[in-house]
């Protein structure tokens, strides 16, 4: 088996194809590192939908509209899923869906926006858009010719 390392890799080649981007997948990895504490609850994608528009999806199966939150604040999105205490206590005989609590956050670029939440089918999808301002979209500059 080989092993790879970080320095195994071609960063700058890896990385020519997402300039600008790169920044925001470390960010977005080292904010799941941290959101984690060794836990992998809730699962979640991030998907890439084109240059500009990604989902965040959380899985949330077994959570009522009533128990879930998603805020963006300073940059940080939070997804919380609260349990309402059950009415009548259930004795499992096996118990293979978890009802835990949970938060899960994800710090975004400041040119990214939140467009909207929605649950199908037990994931929660948040739905994000890269909004790249007029003043810091490329511009054609004219070429003055000197005679």
């Amino acid at each position: 088996m080989t092993n790879l390392s970080i320095h195994s890799f071609d960063l700058p080649l890896l990385h020519r194809h997402a300039i600008g981007f790169d920044r925001l997948f470390d960010e977005l990895n080292r904010s799941f590192e941290n959101s984690r504490h060794n836990d992998n609850y809730p699962p979640y994608n991030v998907i890439k939908l084109d240059e500009t528009h990604y989902v965040a999806e959380v899985a949330v199966a077994g959570f009522k509209e009533s128990e879930l939150d998603v805020e963006l604040k300073d940059g940080l999105l939070t997804i919380k899923g609260e349990k309402d205490k059950p009415e009548t206590e259930v004795e499992y005989q096996h118990r293979g869906i978890s009802a835990r609590n949970f938060v899960r956050t994800f710090k975004l670029d400041p040119l990214i926006e939140v467009r909207g939440a929605t649950v199908q089918n037990g994931i929660l999808s948040v739905a994000l858009e890269h909004v790249v301002p007029e003043e810091k979209k490329p511009k054609k500059i004219q070429i003055t010719f000197a005679k």
